[in-house]
């Protein structure tokens, strides 16, 4: 197997000429030849090394770089991831049939209900990101993730309507 080049290694390449590498990937030099311009070579392709640079090669995939932003913009962002409603209730209803029976119960698509708790979710979730980036000292920031905590346990009773295990909320755990 041939050395990974660093950025800025000179190559000469049979098809394109000489040339510098500007970048790589995991599985290609993008290279600014002299006569053709910018270049993608794969890199395990046959060419000369005039001079190879030194520097540490960081191969990231396109995939690990898209997880990594994906993560960023969930943590401080208020995107919200989609979340799913477990396929047993859609387009089911919620009906609230109030104690006195002179009264009209009131029936809710279970959907707009389910929309509503995961926009609690969100809600709390921004506001945690911005007790932790904020100037308080740290009990104070203690204590309100812990409101927060009961909070998202008090919301426990929710979770029959996620599709996703890993969407549901959790309260605090014992020790």
């Amino acid at each position: 197997m041939k050395q990974l080049l660093g950025i800025s290694s000179r190559i000469n390449h049979p098809e394109y000429g000489k040339g510098v590498v500007t970048n790589v990937t995991s599985k290609h030099y993008w290279v600014t030849f002299i006569d053709s311009g910018l270049e993608t070579i794969a890199i395990d392709s046959e060419f000369e090394v005039i001079e190879a640079a030194e520097d540490d090669v960081d191969t990231v995939s396109f995939a690990e770089v898209e997880s990594s932003l994906i993560q960023i913009l969930k943590r401080w962002s208020d995107a919200s991831e989609v979340v799913h409603i477990a396929d047993k209730w859609k387009g089911g209803k919620l009906i609230l049939e109030p104690g006195d029976t002179n009264l009209k119960s009131s029936e809710l698509p279970i959907d707009t209900f389910f929309h509503k708790i995961t926009m609690v979710r969100d809600r709390l979730r921004v506001m945690e990101q911005k007790i932790n980036s904020s100037n308080l000292n740290e009990q104070e920031k203690i204590d309100l993730q812990q409101y927060i905590t009961r909070s998202y346990g008090s919301l426990t009773s929710f979770n029959v309507l996620f599709k996703l295990k890993e969407q549901q909320f959790v309260g605090q755990r014992s020790k």
